[in-house]
């Protein structure tokens, strides 16, 4: 799947293919390409097709196999065009998670109870004395 084919779809069918709108996809791509270097051998893919790839990889867990023959390049291709276009996008800050301290700050209060479930020793007659019961 080429960005040059889904270009132009409704956003709604823009957003299933890919897991976000145009809007945003258009943002990442700018990031994208404010950050590609301009030296050195150019890219077998276009920088829009290196986030289409990186979102696929995300959004259906599909393998750099699969991948890599969808877009007719290899599959170290596809792992390092995903590490470049995940840092880019990182680095910029826009689209970066919150911290492990962030998402573990809340406003609820947990009480812990404690109930000592401990095995206790329970005094069984002997086997003499329940012969002598009987």
């Amino acid at each position: 799947m080429k960005y040059e084919n889904i270009k132009d779809k409704r956003d709604k069918e823009f957003k299933r293919l890919t897991g976000v709108p145009h809007q945003l996809f258009k943002q990442m791509l700018t990031i994208v390409n404010q950050e590609s270097p301009t030296f050195g051998r150019p890219p077998t893919l276009p920088n829009a097709d290196q986030l289409l790839l990186t979102l696929m990889y995300w959004r259906e867990y599909r393998t750099q196999f699969h991948i890599a023959e969808t877009y007719g390049v290899s599959e170290s291709t596809v792992c390092r065009t995903i590490h470049k276009i995940e840092k880019m996008l990182m680095d910029s800050g826009q689209f970066r998670l919150p911290g492990k301290k962030k998402l573990t700050e809340s406003d609820t209060t947990i009480e812990v109870i404690l109930v000592d479930a401990t095995e206790q020793a329970i005094e069984r007659p002997k086997k003499t004395e329940v012969a002598l019961q009987r």
